[in-house]
């Protein structure tokens, strides 16, 4: 069930409408509970269940561990909750990768071995909600929270509709909280939600799938070498089109989540208006770089161990981030190359007076600029459907036409400059609000403004038909 779907709209108005009836709010919290596994189970019923597994087994694992002193059994219970999850993770997403990757590996040794051909599906959002029911146990374990009491409480954070299936990934401590008490949203949160879920659907629908896919899916699907202008365009569209398509759903999620009376963090801030990388991961996905952050970065030693431990941990906290996105190794190696971005930072900081230069708006917005164009080459990676094509993409990038071929030009003139101008746009309005929050901004607007572009985007998005397409980061 797509956010931009009609099918959803249509769960969503009657997901509200029994959100507001005047009910106990026990009933209320069930009837979410029950919408959010009517919500997955309209990818693939059965799926359901590994979200029962994940649910009673982190549920009775944290239970447990909290009554336990013995640091070697709340070792176990912590380990076999990492069992159940991660190896629920590892199968239905990396199970195929690795089968492959053995049988090429024994036939480099000389060994006849076929692959099993493993028919299988990936579950939706499964990433996502995995790390998030993670991270109770883990604080759990570590003494950072106490268990929470009400299984229903932490059934309906498992699950919760808006944000389950592509995040943000939310800990305990933000959501849990908030199911203790009978929430409705007022008639400004109600609104601003409304506003939120309309500016998202617009993102997506609109910008991501009805202007930039198409130059995307010309560029990344062309049969041979393309021209450079082609493909630095297409390397651009796909920037604004992921940006758009992720930011677009999280929007989505944040306003469905307020028009029922909750609240869920932002998952970007202007992100491509990053000063540097570690000023990227801080803007991009933050819930995401946040949650690598908390459980791998830190616990492998973080920066206290020296710089030579704080390369290698930045290292591996982006390549098992890179692996989280996808089960192909190309998404290994577009972890690696953040990481090698991580790693040049720090050592260009060790040795450049960074502060002093970033004082200076030229130099800032040049930075910036540099940061854009370096982030945008790695989702090549992302975009890519193989190999082959990231190299075709790479040589057409340096302008290296086909042997026998040339370099083809795919994209039309009106798609060459709708991409500059929504890259401009794009740049621009990261720039002027990299440090503003969009709440402050839509308290300084007149209300009559807010209404005359709610209303616009509303009309453009219906009068363009939009997109039912999935969004890109459902893959992962």
């Amino acid at each position: 069930m797509l956010f931009n779907s009609i099918a959803f709209i249509i769960f969503f108005i009657v997901v509200v409408s029994i959100h507001y009836l005047p009910l106990k709010w026990k009933i209320k919290k069930v009837h979410l509970l029950l919408a959010s596994y009517v919500f997955y189970a309209a990818w693939n019923p059965p799926f359901v269940i590994l979200l029962w597994i994940s649910t009673v087994v982190d549920w009775f694992a944290a239970k447990i561990m909290s009554k336990e002193e013995r640091k070697g059994r709340r070792k176990i219970l912590l380990g076999f909750s990492l069992l159940a999850n991660l190896g629920m993770l590892s199968y239905f997403k990396y199970g195929k990768l690795l089968a492959e990757s053995f049988a090429n590996l024994m036939n480099e040794f000389g060994f006849e071995y076929a692959a099993p051909q493993l028919d299988i599906i990936l579950p939706v959002g499964i990433s996502f909600y995995t790390f998030q029911t993670l991270s109770y146990t883990i604080d759990v374990y570590l003494k950072r929270s106490e268990p929470e009491t009400s299984f229903l409480d932490f059934a309906l954070f498992v699950t919760f509709f808006p944000q389950l299936v592509a995040g943000p990934i939310v800990r305990p401590y933000q959501l849990i909280p908030q199911f203790k008490e009978p929430r409705v949203a007022t008639e400004q949160q109600f609104s601003w939600g409304l506003l939120l879920f309309t500016w998202g659907l617009f993102q997506k629908s609109v910008i991501a799938d009805g202007i930039l896919s198409i130059v995307v899916g010309d560029t990344f699907n062309a049969m041979y070498n393309i021209a450079a202008l082609d493909a630095w365009l297409g390397v651009l569209a796909f920037s604004g089109q992921i940006f758009f398509d992720f930011a677009g759903y999280s929007l989505c999620a944040i306003g469905i989540a307020l028009c029922l009376g909750f609240s869920i963090p932002n998952n970007f801030k202007s992100p491509y208006a990053a000063i540097g990388f570690s000023n990227f991961w801080q803007r991009w996905h933050i819930s995401l770089s946040g949650w690598l952050r908390d459980y791998l970065y830190i616990p492998l030693g973080g920066n206290r161990k020296g710089p030579r431990r704080t390369y290698i941990n930045l290292m591996l906290t982006m390549l098992l981030g890179g692996l989280w996105h996808g089960a192909d190794w190309r998404f290994l190696v577009w972890g690696g190359v953040h990481g090698l971005y991580l790693v040049i930072e720090r050592l260009l900081k060790k040795t450049l007076d960074t502060e002093k230069l970033l004082a200076k708006p030229p130099i800032a917005i040049l930075s910036a600029l540099l940061t854009f164009i370096c982030v945008s080459l790695t989702w090549v990676f992302f975009a890519a459907p193989n190999w082959e094509k990231c190299g075709q993409m790479f040589e057409s990038l340096l302008g290296i036409p086909d042997p026998e071929h040339g370099a083809l030009m795919v994209i039309s003139s009106f798609h060459i400059f709708m991409v500059i101008l929504i890259t401009v746009i794009m740049l621009i309005c990261h720039w002027k609000t990299r440090d503003i929050e969009i709440e402050d901004i839509a308290n300084k607007t007149p209300t009559w403004l807010l209404t005359i572009f709610w209303t616009a985007i509303l009309f453009i998005t219906i009068m363009t038909g939009g997109s039912a397409s999935a969004f890109i980061y459902f893959q992962f």
